[in-house]
């Protein structure tokens, strides 16, 4: 257990202080027409100078990038599995093997 955590703990840290310039908010897509789509209208809204917005037109805006994120979430499909989850699920094998 002690050799595992010394293996794990520097690739956490390191994973943690170098950010990466392609990381952003929006989620890697598949080159669809529809992720096109809902990438440039997020990319408008980004651009969109929100200072001379009401408070509810400005919350509409929030819903609508909200559901073009989770759209392009379902676009890109897969299956993401965090190091948490893979560590525990290592652990289990370990354990019942």
């Amino acid at each position: 257990m002690t050799l595992l955590a010394l293996t794990l703990i520097p690739a956490q840290l390191k994973a943690g202080s170098e950010k990466d310039p392609s990381s952003g908010t929006t989620p890697k897509t598949t080159e669809s027409p529809e992720a096109k789509v809902l990438m440039t209208r997020l990319n408008e809204i980004k651009a969109l100078d929100k200072s001379n917005l009401t408070s509810l037109e400005k919350k509409e805006l929030r819903k609508e990038v909200l559901a073009a994120k989770k759209q392009l979430k379902e676009l890109s499909g897969g299956v993401y599995i965090s190091i948490g989850a893979i560590i525990i699920i290592i652990l289990l094998l370990i354990l019942l093997v």
